[in-house]
């Protein structure tokens, strides 16, 4: 099993408490210690949060962010989005810029990319794709 980075949309179903994702959760801490997102992760989840003034969520995601590690942004991940970004539109496809930083982060990782939007990321060249709301580990 490889190290995973974890999308935006598996986080929120792991907190609602999806079986299937907690599950696999699980599963993968046995192999491995923590839990990784990335720093756009992070800043979706937290503007989502703070926008809806949710308390009692944001203490949850700040004990989980606690616990386990946010990947930073760095300029060798901003250079592989801009390859992609560039690459997709030359060929008349684009992704969002935010999901493009957030698959350059897990490119140069070279982990995993575990999320619930597969037929969106499944058009970057690259990126490993597993999903842990539809597939067990």
């Amino acid at each position: 099993m490889n190290r995973a980075l974890i999308d935006t949309d598996i986080l929120s179903y792991y907190f609602k408490g999806d079986p299937l994702v907690v599950k696999n959760f699980k599963k993968y801490l046995t192999e491995y210690d923590i839990i990784e997102i990335s720093l756009i992760t992070y800043y979706e989840i937290m503007s989502g949060l703070l926008h809806k003034n949710a308390h009692k969520q944001l203490e949850m995601f700040n004990d989980f962010v606690d616990e386990n590690f946010v990947v930073a942004l760095i300029e060798e991940s901003c250079k592989i989005s801009s390859e992609i970004y560039s690459k997709l539109r030359i060929s008349g496809e684009s992704v969002d810029d935010i999901d493009l930083l957030i698959a350059g982060v897990a490119i140069e990782n070279e982990m995993t990319f575990v999320t619930n939007n597969e037929s969106h990321f499944g058009r970057i060249p690259g990126l490993i794709i597993e999903n842990w709301k539809t597939q067990e580990l």
